[in-house]
């Protein structure tokens, strides 16, 4: 299990982020997720010159909005309970990870003209991971009530980030076929090879604060 980030350095922070920046240009938007991070901590992450963070749980996101509001972006990564979706849609700019009929249902009752999401879209196939089969693509955007600007993936685990590469860039052919801006998609052991096949947006943990 991994342990919360414990005592965060706000000058590694500040270096790691400016790094990546340089690195990734100035087109991708920099997600700090945020899961491992404490309430408390967050102010630390601000003082570094970070900007836009991702929440894993509706939970934590409330907790952290309430204290820390305006001093980020808020986006929601983590698996999404379509139960939750009326009390995350008015905490965060985008939700990266729609992929059930139900999800659909509850941003056609609470969703607004201004609402924003990513599909998730399960590239790799297995059966335990979250997200639409690209054949299913289509049909479910075509169903989403609010407007779907972007997609996002995870690939499988792996040790050698090249092995990301061809989700990655199917997951761009995806967008680009259907004429969507955003690609969030990329971690910490692959976000390079993510940049370079046309991510968006980053999600970014270890490698920001180690």
């Amino acid at each position: 299990m991994v342990e919360p980030v414990t005592d965060p350095d706000v000058e590694r922070i500040r270096s790691n982020l400016a790094r990546i920046r340089e690195q990734a240009g100035p087109s991708v938007e920099i997600l700090a997720a945020t899961k491992y991070i404490r309430t408390e901590d967050m102010g630390v992450l601000a003082d570094a010159g970070v900007e836009l963070v991702g929440e894993n749980r509706q939970q934590d996101l409330e907790e952290k909005r309430e204290r820390w509001g305006d001093r980020f972006t808020w986006d929601f990564i983590g698996n999404l309970q379509s139960r939750k979706v009326k009390r995350i849609l008015p905490l965060v700019r985008l939700i990266h990870s729609v992929a059930s009929d139900s999800t659909l249902e509850q941003l056609g009752r609470h969703g607004g003209p201004d609402t924003e999401v990513l599909v998730e879209v399960n590239l790799s196939g297995e059966g335990e991971k979250g997200g639409i089969a690209p054949e299913a693509l289509d049909a479910f955007i075509e169903r989403c009530p609010v407007r779907v600007s972007g997609l996002m993936t995870m690939p499988p685990f792996t040790e050698d980030p090249e092995d990301s590469r061809p989700y990655f860039a199917r997951l761009a052919e995806l967008a680009s076929d259907r004429h969507l801006e955003r690609l969030s998609m990329g971690t910490s052991q692959d976000w390079p090879v993510a940049v370079e096949e046309g991510a968006t947006i980053v999600r970014l943990g270890s490698v920001l604060w180690s």
